[in-house]
């Protein structure tokens, strides 16, 4: 089972699930912790291979969305929870999205920031780049130089450490499974451009996201049921670099869903 934490509280019977990117891990989350356990219940998983939770191993085992969706509902079960809000980042919102398609029945509402919709030229080019080199070159050159050229300004410095230095608990082979799963990436992505579930989402993205930012533009005019709140001065890893006003809008997301 995935490594996993979560801060409990009487005062609620809502839990939030927290979701992180690729290379990361649940401590992608500290400056989420103290305004989130304070209203409601929380869940943070460490994604296979990924922080504390196992590496895989198994060379057999399978590596598909699906799964990875699938180990993130083991956690749930084995806590218990029938059905949560989540927050993902990253990569984390593609795992989310694909739960709401698959048992949209546990998911209340998704909030995801920095969400990946649509891969624009400059992405192509830059996963064709580590395509080519993922077995050649150190996988922690290739995630430094993927981390600077979605967060190349000096005030992303800090959300830009935050995940080299967590990328670092990968290990090379481990990197190349999670990286083959870009293969299927844009087939899947063009499916949820294309389906929209009913699930409430709101998505949060920085003004500098000069990656993804453009994608959930579009697909936020098309879906009603989505909602879109751009964060001046924040790049693709809201949750850094505008953390206050990243929480704001979250909580007042779920308190507002819960209320009605």
């Amino acid at each position: 089972m995935l490594n996993f934490k979560t801060y409990e509280t009487s005062l609620s019977n809502t839990w939030v699930v927290f979701v992180h990117g690729a290379g990361g891990s649940s401590s992608v989350w500290y400056k989420q912790i103290k305004d989130f356990s304070a209203r409601f219940n929380v869940l943070l998983i460490d994604l296979r291979g990924h922080g504390n939770s196992p590496k895989t191993g198994n060379e057999s085992k399978s590596y598909t969305f699906q799964a990875i969706t699938d180990e993130v509902i083991e956690v749930m079960d084995h806590k218990g929870i029938e059905s949560a809000h989540f927050i993902g980042i990253s990569l984390g919102t593609i795992i989310i999205r694909e739960i709401a398609e698959m048992q949209p029945n546990r998911v209340k509402t998704m909030i995801l920031g920095g969400a990946i919709m649509h891969i624009n030229f400059k992405g192509r080019f830059l996963m064709g780049f580590g395509n080519l080199f993922k077995r050649l070159l150190p996988y922690m050159f290739l995630y430094r130089l993927f981390a600077f050229v979605m967060m190349p300004r000096k005030a992303h410095k800090t959300s830009r450490l935050l995940f080299v230095e967590q990328a670092k608990k990968l290990a090379q082979k481990e990197f190349i499974r999670w990286y083959n799963l870009t293969a299927s990436l844009s087939s899947l992505l063009r499916l949820h451009r294309e389906t929209p579930v009913k699930t409430p989402t709101l998505y949060l993205m920085g003004s500098e996201d000069h990656m993804f930012l453009e994608g959930v533009k579009k697909v936020v005019a098309k879906h009603t049921h989505a909602c879109l709140q751009i964060l001046k001065n924040s790049g693709h890893v809201v949750n850094v670099d505008q953390f206050q006003l990243f929480n704001d809008l979250s909580i007042a997301y779920i308190q507002e869903y819960e209320q009605h």
